[in-house]
């Protein structure tokens, strides 16, 4: 569409009043490219990643560089134009204006809501990688999470984090001394308690948080891009008003903005009431010193607000992901002439493993198989196991236009109802994936190993192999419950005639003896895995609705792919550095955030909780053993997850040459000195470099042409779109949740309280993994007290009596406590609430 263009009322003011002086304008100018440098070379200026507040939007913070407490931006004139996720630069305030906070209290202002939609953000959750890929003899296509390197090797990013706006930071100190912002009650803090000054430079540091103001984007990660609404200007007589409409962004972290009316469609200005519920998307080009409101320029209409292809349109576009058809000049990269066949020349240079059993194990409705297996007993009583990964390098050039697109995707991103690959589909689903029956380009991993797992021998090469089977979770998992029953060809897919099903029943369960070896040491080795529940959707094979909705189970299956993906990325990750010190493309894991981990050591303290957080292994080793054989014992396991999760930061690509401390290489939650990502280059794209590097570290590749600062730039890219994707992951789910709670609810749940504030409490629903808060005030209640017993918050509601005769219920909430509650939508589009049911006579 023709963008017409918008001048606000500042503008022509500014034209107006030239003999009267300008307009005063709202925000600062910001400085100079040289006067930013200069000022972060002399530490008088800081730089980092802003996190805007989603429920309170005039709250924003940057991470302090020292890991101490995050530095407060307060208000939209501090923040200076800057949109959540941009790398900003920052002034500190005078310490007479930073932010006091209680001396016995955590002030529920002094820290962000993390929400890990941010790039570098410490992401705490993700989803399973959830594709629809429907099958023409099931009435219904059933989402099913696959296994992710990720998820075992960052030890908590495991969770649907269902509208995470609503999850909020647990309190972790006083909760009575808590100034909780939604209720804007305080209690507890009785004015003697605090100190009698209100002068900030009086008080020591501790008690004061640093408040500073942005004086430069660095970076503008923010796509600008943001769905929303328009509606007419409020003031009809104003010369605006026939030019201009006023967009309204559904995220209020973004500003509103003026829009073209020529823009809008043409009837908007007569009916406007036509469009209420439409979505329409806008980019913000402008936003004035002067101005309140940005600029913005329409692009497209979405349609109904709630629908699900809408939404989802309008998420991909808000994080910038492109889901656009390939352009010709990359689908010329692909081979042309099909049914392709592997060429003479490459079955000589490559080690045949054709004749091997090898199969795949993977969700029943994958098409992208990025990963095979093998597994056959030698004579001496050890095992020789292979990993098989799709050689997806030899299709993808360097330098090609197919290159330059996968890198600048970087990564496939999985919604609930569908992929938006990083590949196009050829490779994806045909010439890449390990089909079965069919030869395929591999690079493998070749290991000599003892039935306990020792390491004897270690292989890494060019291979073909064909996979005899394409095995589901479901199958591998009945052969690992009933060893002794070999299942029949009638309950397997096709096999290959050269392979009998015994020969595969057996490798299953070899690898999984291995496996479960392999996992007992990493964790005596000190690892961390935090599982959070997560979940899945059955969809409406006709309308693509959520039919139903499931927490997905993790078993011993997806357990024996993760530790022999784990084992290879390992391996990969310390021949590439062996080889290529200073070009090494690797992934760290930082370890957890210092102030949140302190706050939570504090909590658990206060709670009676004996967790040792000294390591990531002393941690696994606490939460595994802390919580009794009850049936509710996973749930309460679930509530601490989920805390622990919280001070975990996001692990990083990054390039060897450029971080010279050979220590930060380290991955926390694995406990492991280098680790990369080998094993998923049908989707990710380091994999593809990685690929690159362990071709050339064998003489087999091109030798490594790219400098330490281009890979690094990569690896940054790739960090950037992988958190994004993760993003989206979890706002598809909770855009699917919403609509099957609307579409199916009310939905009743047991659910347990995993925070409990003065006026509310944070409660896990079980049957479905989701967080909501609770308020107080929205309950038939009497009366609620909130009060400490021991260090231990509390709150007692009073219920109203239901008839005459009867005597109100109290009921006492504190964390672990188990509630009823039920799920209900809400009027607005994709909102639902927790409503807490009534207690029984038995909990009164």
């Amino acid at each position: 569409m023709a963008h017409a263009a918008v001048s606000t009322p500042g503008d022509r003011k500014n034209r107006n009043k030239a003999g009267r002086g300008r307009k005063k304008n709202i925000f600062e100018a910001y400085l100079s490219k040289e006067d930013v440098s200069a000022g972060l070379k002399r530490g008088e200026l800081i730089q980092g990643p802003l996190r805007i507040n989603p429920k309170k939007y005039h709250e924003a913070f940057i991470p302090s560089p020292d890991g101490a407490r995050d530095i407060f931006i307060d208000g939209v004139v501090a923040r200076n134009r800057a949109l959540n996720g941009d790398i900003v630069v920052v002034k500190l305030l005078p310490k007479e204006q930073w932010k006091v906070i209680k001396p016995d209290g955590n002030d529920k202002e002094t820290e962000a809501t993390h929400e890990s939609e941010v790039p570098e953000e410490q992401l705490r959750t993700c989803l399973p990688r959830a594709t629809v890929r429907g099958d023409a003899d099931s009435p219904d296509v059933i989402i099913e999470a696959q296994f992710d390197d990720n998820e075992a090797e960052n030890g908590q990013e495991n969770l649907p984090n269902m509208l995470a706006e609503d999850i909020k930071k647990l309190s972790v100190e006083a909760n009575e001394k808590v100034k909780d912002a939604e209720s804007g009650g305080m209690q507890g803090a009785k004015p003697e308690d605090l100190p009698k000054v209100n002068d900030p430079r009086l008080l020591p540091d501790r008690l004061l948080q640093r408040t500073a103001k942005v004086v430069y984007i660095l970076e503008r990660k923010h796509s600008r891009a943001v769905t929303g609404f328009i509606k007419l200007l409020a003031d009809k007589n104003s010369e605006l008003f026939k030019k201009c409409a006023m967009f309204s962004p559904v995220d209020h972290r973004v500003p509103r903005a003026y829009v073209s009316l020529a823009d809008c469609p043409p009837d908007f200005m007569t009916r406007p009431e036509d469009y209420s519920n439409t979505l329409f998307i806008c980019r913000i080009v402008d936003w004035k010193e002067d101005s309140n409101f940005a600029i913005g320029q329409m692009t497209k209409s979405l349609g109904q607000a709630g629908e699900i292809e809408p939404e989802t349109e309008g998420i991909l576009t808000e994080y910038g992901v492109d889901f656009s058809d390939f352009p010709q000049e990359v689908l010329a990269c692909l081979p042309q002439r099909l049914p392709w066949v592997i060429p003479p020349e490459e079955l000589a240079n490559r080690r045949d493993l054709r004749k091997e059993c090898i199969f795949t194990i993977d969700p029943s409705t994958a098409k992208d198989l990025d990963d095979a297996l093998s597994c056959k007993q030698l004579a001496d009583g050890n095992f020789e196991v292979g990993v098989h990964i799709a050689d997806v390098s030899y299709f993808v050039l360097e330098d090609t236009a197919l290159d330059k697109l996968a890198s600048e995707r970087a990564t496939s991103v999985y919604l609930v109802q569908k992929v938006i690959p990083m590949l196009p589909k050829l490779l994806c689903e045909e010439l890449c994936s390990l089909n079965p029956l069919r030869d395929r380009l591999t690079f493998s991993v070749l290991w000599k190993l003892t039935p306990e797992g020792k390491i004897l021998d270690e292989w890494f090469g060019r291979t073909i192999i064909c996979s005899c089977v394409k095995l589901s979770y479901d199958h591998a998992q009945s052969m690992i419950e009933c060893p002794e029953k070999v299942l029949s060809p009638e309950e397997l897919p096709p096999i290959s005639p050269q392979h009998t099903t015994e020969e595969i029943h057996w490798a299953v369960l070899n690898l999984h003896r291995i496996a479960k070896q392999l996992r007992k040491q990493r964790f005596i080795d000190g690892a961390l895995r935090l599982d959070q529940l997560k979940l899945s959707f059955t969809l409406d094979k006709e309308s693509g609705m959520p039919q139903g909705c499931y927490v997905y189970q993790y078993r011993d299956s997806n357990k024996l792919v993760e530790e022999f993906m784990l084992l290879a990325n390992m391996a990969v990750a310390h021949q590439i550095y062996r080889s290529f010190p200073a070009q090494a493309l690797l992934r760290r894991h930082p370890p957890p955030q210092t102030k949140m981990l302190n706050d939570l050591m504090e909590f658990c303290d206060q709670m009676g909780l004996g967790i040792d957080f000294s390591s990531a292994g002393a941690l696994h080793k606490s939460l595994n053993e802390t919580f009794g054989a009850d049936k509710y014992s996973e749930a309460r396991k679930a509530v601490l997850t989920n805390m622990f999760s919280r001070p975990m930061q996001m692990a990083l690509y990054f390039c060897t040459g450029v971080l010279k401390d050979e220590t930060l290489f380290h991955h926390y939650a694995l406990n492991v000195p280098l680790y990369t990502h080998f094993t998923s280059p049908i989707r990710r794209y380091p994999d593809i470099i990685v690929h690159r590097l362990l071709s050339a570290s064998l003489g087999s590749g091109r030798p490594v042409r790219l400098r330490k600062e281009a890979i690094q730039e990569q690896a940054d890219h790739c960090n950037d779109r992988k958190m994004a994707s993760k993003r989206v992951q979890e706002l598809s789910a909770d855009l699917f949740f919403s609509v099957f709670v609307r579409e199916c609810g009310p939905l009743e749940s047991e659910a347990m309280v995993m925070g409990v504030l003065n006026e509310a409490f944070d409660v896990l629903v079980l049957r479905f993994g989701v967080q909501k808060r609770i308020y107080c005030n929205a309950l038939p209640l009497v009366g609620f007290h909130f009060q400490k017993v021991g260090k231990k918050p509390e709150l007692t509601l009073v219920w109203e009596e239901e008839t005459p005769k009867q005597e109100a219920a109290h009921q006492v909430i504190t964390l672990f406590t188990l509630v009823d509650v039920v799920l209900k939508a809400d009027n607005a589009p994709l909102k639902y609430s927790a409503v807490l049911k009534r207690p029984g006579p038995e909990s009164e």
